[in-house]
């Protein structure tokens, strides 16, 4: 199974950390520890890239000359 490197913004706010998948900023998730951030920041990626989700926001890069 090939891994995905996917970047990710995230913070602590009070006793939880909180972030997400720098191209779905709409869709964030939190964790009580870093680790619990990061599989749900994964399990957040995958519902996203299934299909099942209607009307996912993208973010993208535009270079313009």
């Amino acid at each position: 199974m090939n891994k995905t490197p996917l970047d990710y913004t995230y913070w602590k706010d009070e006793d939880m950390w909180l972030g997400y998948l720098d191209e779905y900023p709409d869709y964030m998730t939190q964790g009580e520890t870093v680790d619990e951030l990061q599989e749900n920041l994964i399990d957040i990626y995958k519902e996203l890239t299934s299909g099942h989700i209607p009307a996912v926001r993208h973010h993208a890069e535009l270079i313009v000359a």
